[in-house]
């Protein structure tokens, strides 16, 4: 019987794509499925499922027929026997992937095939166990993407905004040819920049009153020490 189901994630198809194809990260997402080991290109495990009243655990191995990296399609191949002897399961598992607007929108087409207890259901039984079962992973596989695109933005490299940049150097960047804006500057340069350039030097001398007149003979102690001053008192003008 062939099964249908699609759903969306909020993520790049790249990031998507990447951890879809990650067997050994996605196997907990899908409820009842365990993997093993692995060995080689095959990943060996058991997948337990309810159809009705009827609980059935397979044992067996999936391996991939096709992996489009470029057309974000892949088959798989998973074969698996009941634990109990009471019948058989396989599948081949179609994965295709499309770019959204809001994301990306997953389609799984499953030809599946299976004998004994759990072949008496019908296909409506069985559209519905992969319905209820593709809705979990789903969601188990959106955290998982969320987790994912974390890492990766933790794992970036961290820009210094101190660094120069490409265009300092030779002309290059937006400032135009042979712009050379020089290294930027931190907070505390930006600081002293900022502040407007004065000369330190002793602090001036109170001014006598009006009625003073200083000698010419004095202008040169005045420059060379601020402490020596000379004047000669003249009387204030008549009014």
């Amino acid at each position: 019987m062939e099964l249908n189901n699609d759903f969306e994630v909020a993520a790049p198809i790249d990031l998507v794509w990447s951890v879809l194809t990650d067997v050994e990260r996605i196997a907990p997402c899908l409820p009842g499925a365990q993997l093993l080991e692995i060995e080689g290109d095959e990943f060996r495990g058991v997948v337990k499922i309810k159809v009705g009243p009827i609980t059935a655990q397979y044992k067996g191995a999936a391996s991939f027929l096709e992996r489009d990296d470029v057309g974000y399609r892949a088959v798989l191949r998973a074969e698996g026997r009941d634990t109990r002897g009471a019948g058989n399961a396989a599948a081949n598992i179609t994965a295709e992937l499309e770019a959204t607007d809001v994301g990306t929108k997953v389609t799984v087409t499953t030809d599946l095939t299976v004998t004994g207890k759990v072949a008496q259901f019908g296909r409506g039984v069985m559209a519905d166990v992969s319905k209820k079962l593709m809705g979990q992973f789903a969601d188990n596989l959106s955290e998982l993407v969320v987790a994912s695109g974390d890492e990766v933005a933790a794992d970036a490299p961290v820009v210094d905004a101190d660094a120069e940049t490409p265009g300092s150097r030779a002309g290059g960047g937006c400032g135009g040819r042979g712009h050379h804006p020089g290294p930027a500057l931190g907070p505390s340069r930006l600081f002293l920049q900022a502040r407007p350039w004065t000369r330190r030097s002793r602090p001036r001398p109170e001014m006598p009153p009006m009625t003073a007149r200083w000698s010419p003979a004095s202008w040169g102690d005045v420059r060379r020490d601020s402490s020596k001053w000379s004047s000669v008192t003249t009387p204030a003008c008549p009014s």
